[in-house]
């Protein structure tokens, strides 16, 4: 069954060089893991996303980034609500 998670990112904590540019179409990436948790946790998040990292960072132990967090809503989304997401000004990210 289908499920939907809402969430949010934040921007100001993706470090620029995780950012990839693709050779195919010149559009700009960026590699994430979602995990989502068997139970929500204090805040009432049901998962996290956080930024994938290489072999050799895991073998390193590097500290994983974590970018944002996601909720199982209550409702559904709106189509209100989804045509406001969908027109967000999106001139101020940080790469």
């Amino acid at each position: 069954m289908s499920k939907l998670y809402n969430g949010s990112i934040c921007l100001s904590d993706i470090p620029k060089d995780k950012v990839t540019t693709s050779e195919k179409n010149g559009k700009k990436y960026l590699n994430i893991n979602v995990w989502v948790n068997d139970e929500l946790d204090q805040y009432g998040n049901i998962g996290s996303i956080q930024l994938s990292q290489s072999k050799a960072e895991r073998e390193a132990g590097e500290k994983k980034v974590y970018i944002g967090n996601i909720k199982q809503p209550q409702a559904a989304t709106t189509p209100q609500n989804a045509a406001h997401v969908n027109n967000a000004v999106v001139d101020d990210l940080p790469f």
